[in-house]
């Protein structure tokens, strides 16, 4: 049987499958409110036959957002644009769903991706002043951040709860951090963008106390019953910044204070970063940080091949796999992969007639009699 399709548990969230749809901006909110791409965008993704869907990097304030177009939580009226999405979805499809939960820091006010992506300054009447740990710009010329005095750590803190507060009355089961990709926590947590004198920065111990402050905040905002993680960069990248000893350590402490599962990534947090790019290229590290504690760890990074997925659940490098732009280009993966494998999947019935006749137990037993 296939190791990729048996479920999986992320603390109390039950899923069918260990593939996750990892989240993936799309910079077509109106001003953090999501639109019908939204419901054209996660509908379609979440009839893929994955076992979790997490929505995009979701900002928890306004200044919190990477692009002007990005997706927001932090009103009631953000709540109630995402509502019927998340309502659709329920009514159509088994899949999961959670959110990210993140705070862009100094990678902020930027332009969308597809315009150039670049920093938009102070002088844009569409940028906005960002803040970080420290007041060291991403890049050279861009927007110098206001560094956090501890009032403004706490009222991100607060932001961060608010949020996950909303994420449950919106009847989402799961919480990821975005800790990773060079955003606010993973600034905290690196030397390269963390030069703090104070208890938040120095010491492992001290960057790691802003990313396990929000953690704590959101797991006691959520109810136990929604499973709350973590994404995490395992490397800079770059010489003398976050690496993969310090990742393990924060993994530790995240597990102490009941976190359900860990996302682990690498880079973004610095232009001097030097990738080397290619398929499956993250994996050994979910497989080093697997090793080093006990809670679920999803891998993910250029992951494209159901043979190359299975063997990464099989043989124990990481509990699940999450795909990104090869869910964009194959929204139906999941489907693929488990007729590649010998495996179900799940499938609305509006769709049972479009499986191949070599494959007809795909979408289950109950599919056979169909006319």
């Amino acid at each position: 049987m296939s190791k990729l399709f048996s479920p999986i548990a992320l603390g109390p969230l039950q899923l069918a499958n260990r593939i996750a749809i990892a989240p993936m901006c799309q910079y077509s909110a109106d001003h953090g409110l999501a639109t019908d791409w939204h419901m054209i965008h996660l509908g379609h993704l979440a009839l893929s036959g994955a076992g979790l869907l997490i929505l995009e990097a979701t900002a928890v304030t306004p200044e919190a957002r990477i692009s002007p177009e990005d997706l927001g939580l932090w009103s009631d009226a953000h709540q109630a644009a995402l509502k019927p999405v998340i309502d659709a979805i329920r009514r159509y499809s088994p899949i999961k769903i959670g959110v990210q939960l993140g705070h862009a820091g100094r990678k902020a006010s930027s332009e969308l991706p597809w315009k150039g992506g670049a920093n938009l300054p102070l002088t844009d009447p569409r940028g906005w002043q960002t803040e970080s740990a420290s007041a060291i710009p991403h890049a050279p010329g861009e927007t110098v951040p206001t560094a956090l005095d501890k009032e403004g750590i706490e009222r991100i803190k607060a932001s961060f709860a608010q949020a996950a507060r909303r994420a449950h009355a919106l009847g989402l089961d799961a919480i990821e951090l975005h800790g990773a990709h060079g955003y606010l926590i993973h600034q905290f947590l690196s030397p390269l963008s963390n030069q703090r004198t104070d208890e938040y920065g120095g010491s492992l111990e001290n960057r790691m106390r802003f990313a396990l402050e929000v953690f704590q905040a959101v797991r006691a905002a959520a109810p136990a019953e929604m499973a709350v993680g973590m994404r995490i960069s395992a490397t800079d990248w770059v010489e003398g910044g976050w690496e993969l000893e310090q990742s393990k350590v924060l993994a530790r402490e995240l597990e102490k204070l009941g976190c359900q599962f860990i996302h682990v990534s690498s880079g973004g947090l610095s232009p001097k970063q030097k990738i080397p790019v290619g398929p499956g290229y993250q994996i050994e590290f979910a497989a080093a940080i697997k090793a080093a504690c006990g809670m679920p760890v999803i891998g993910v990074g250029l992951i494209t091949e159901p043979t190359q997925a299975e063997t990464i659940i099989s043989s124990g490098q990481a509990d699940m796999v999450a795909l990104a732009r090869q869910m964009l280009y194959d929204p139906r993966w999941p489907w693929h992969a488990a007729a590649e494998l010998a495996a179900e999947v799940s499938a609305p019935p509006q769709y049972w007639r479009s499986q191949p006749r070599q494959f007809k137990t795909l979408f289950g037993p109950t599919t056979l009699g169909q006319r």
